[in-house]
């Protein structure tokens, strides 16, 4: 019994030293578990590229098949090449280390911390993104990588897709990133897009983000409501959502993208959104 009780302090002893010190409680722990651990957040996004799949072979079989807003697509793009944009971060590539990391040492995001780990080239691919891209690409569809990494991370970023296959472009620049032009200054990316329209008939929009698809992203969470319903037409269509619950738009629509406030104030307004049931 002696034996038996060393054991099991012995074990819970290894058990504790093998787990990380938390810093302290934090908002995200369960969304970066999630996204890492479980097989649902597996199969969302397999299913997610799974829908894409199909709907890219209906969209080259309709010539008036296109994702983008008229002002992004612009008239007689029956005939233009076809195209896809995809956005990265948690569409394409896979950052939960970094997620986690923040969780661990109750961190937030910061610019430099992002940098530095995006030039790890340590990313890991979203499932279903990879075989869907190289499926696009086998017929004849440019993919683009429309992302709000800044341009100076464009090389870590382009290694980071080269790592595992991911269709580069060619000789087309097909990696379109923030700041990487004067006009391309902004986090909207209908610049972007309507660069990539005016040359392809863009087939699909997939992300993670309200705003990889509309620029109308920081309203109200009332404002959001009512321009997702102007297109509810396009939801599962033209646009395909890769579910991220760490963070986006979504989460700041709360506290109206004011970024100043502190933790406590940011979580305060969260939680007084929510619609809660009253026993």
């Amino acid at each position: 019994m002696r034996i038996l009780l060393k054991s099991a302090v012995l074990i819970g002893a290894v058990a504790m030293l093998a787990t990380p010190a938390i810093a302290g409680p934090n908002d995200n722990l369960n969304a970066a578990l999630w996204t890492q651990r479980s097989v649902e957040f597996k199969g969302s996004a397999l299913t997610a590229y799974a829908l894409a799949t199909i709907r890219l072979d209906q969209a080259l079989a309709d010539k008036g098949w296109s994702a983008l807003a008229a002002a992004e697509q612009g008239d007689d793009f029956r005939d233009r090449p076809a195209a896809v944009i995809l956005d990265v971060d948690e569409t394409v590539l896979d950052n939960s280390p970094y997620q986690s990391w923040m969780v661990l040492n109750d961190q937030s995001f910061h610019p430099k911390t992002w940098g530095k780990f995006v030039n790890t080239v340590t990313s890991r691919p979203i499932p279903g993104s990879l075989a869907f891209t190289k499926y696009a690409a086998s017929k004849g569809v440019k993919v683009f990588y429309v992302s709000n990494r800044n341009g100076d991370l464009e090389d870590a970023t382009r290694k980071n897709l080269e790592k595992f296959g991911y269709p580069m472009g060619g000789n087309v620049d097909t990696v379109l990133l923030r700041k990487e032009r004067p006009e391309w200054a902004s986090s909207k990316k209908s610049p972007r897009r309507s660069h990539v329209g005016k040359d392809y008939r863009v087939l699909l929009l997939i992300g993670d983000n309200f705003g990889d698809f509309v620029d109308g992203y920081k309203k109200t969470q009332a404002g959001r409501a009512a321009l997702m319903k102007q297109h509810t037409a396009k939801w599962g269509k033209q646009w395909i959502v890769v579910a991220n619950p760490t963070y986006g738009s979504w989460e700041s629509a709360p506290y109206g993208f004011n970024y100043k406030l502190s933790g406590d104030e940011k979580r305060a307004l969260k939680a007084g959104s929510l619609e809660a049931w009253k026993p």
